[in-house]
């Protein structure tokens, strides 16, 4: 029988899965929709989806609208404030520096990714995404809890640039 902080352990990764996993389905619906990167990101209040969104780059033509930047601006509008410090954030895979820079100020509380931006660099993203954070002091500088995701989820959302590498462009 397990324990109550095992349980307890055990509810908190299932529900943070779950959010990835719908963060992973917008990397797969940016690039279905031809809208831009296989990126995806969800914004989370008090167990409630705030904003669940995807790389938008391409379609709006604009570089600064990755999943994380899109989501934020989503709940920003919809909880008419800039101040974003009662959410989480799910993103498939370990933000940009652009992107964290952007959670930090919103001051979202915790960020939760699936891949490592090497997943991505893999399939020929470039590497200042992977190289720009490496070997710094940058994580620990935040006030923002930063937790890799683990297991089945991780693998699915290192799987998404394996999946979809022939179906996207660079810009």
């Amino acid at each position: 029988m397990k324990d109550a902080a095992t349980a307890s352990a055990n509810t908190a990764e299932d529900r943070e899965n779950n959010f990835l996993k719908i963060a992973i389905q917008e990397a797969y619906k940016a690039v279905e929709r031809g809208d831009g990167s296989p990126f995806g990101a969800v914004i989370v209040r008090n167990d409630e989806i705030v904003a669940s969104c995807h790389n938008m780059v391409g379609r709006n033509t604009d570089p600064s609208a990755h999943a994380e930047i899109s989501a934020i601006r989503e709940a920003c509008r919809k909880l008419n404030q800039i101040k974003l410090a009662e959410c989480e954030i799910y993103a498939s895979c370990e933000p940009c520096p652009m992107c964290l820079c952007t959670i930090h100020f919103a001051n979202i509380k915790k960020l939760v990714y699936g891949a490592k931006a090497e997943a991505a660099v893999a399939v020929g993203f470039d590497n200042i995404i992977a190289d720009a954070l490496k070997d710094t002091d940058f994580y620990q500088k935040l006030n923002l809890e930063i937790k890799m995701a683990e297991g089945s989820v991780a693998v699915m959302a290192k799987q998404v640039f394996e999946n979809t590498k022939d179906k996207f462009p660079f810009y």
